[in-house]
């Protein structure tokens, strides 16, 4: 058997932790149930103004937000799926490890950064 056995967190630490991501993956669905339906109802804001200098700027902003909409949900989706890709790592026992040390990361950076996979230690490998 192999002795060098990398320290990982408890059953009950990692309970905590899927505990923690599922909420956030609750909240970030609800999110992005807000963005989507706010984006949906972007198109009739009903104004009945017929300056055309207003109604070119409406539809400007609505443009805008219209596409920062979409980033934001673009965005909200992808950290959804980073939180269900860290439950799946709590199931395997592999929740907590950095993926370039093999060490154990910070229990406070986790419950910051739910779905972190690097240490600081190596995030500040990767930003140097």
């Amino acid at each position: 058997m192999d002795t060098d056995v990398k320290a990982r967190y408890s059953d009950k630490e990692l309970e905590e932790f899927r505990v923690l991501i599922e909420q956030k993956i609750e909240k970030a669905k609800q999110d992005l149930e807000l963005l989507k339906s706010s984006y949906k109802n972007d198109g009739n804001n009903g104004t009945d103004d017929t300056s055309p200098t207003f109604k070119a700027f409406e539809e400007g902003s609505e443009t805008m937000s219209r596409e920062a909409n979409t980033q934001l949900a673009i965005r909200q989706e992808k950290f959804i799926r980073d939180l269900k890709n860290a439950l799946v790592r709590i199931e395997n026992k592999t929740y907590g490890i950095c993926r370039v040390t093999g060490k154990l990361i910070n229990k406070e950076r986790l419950k910051l950064v739910p779905h972190a996979t690097l240490s600081i230690e190596a995030k500040n490998m990767q930003s140097k």
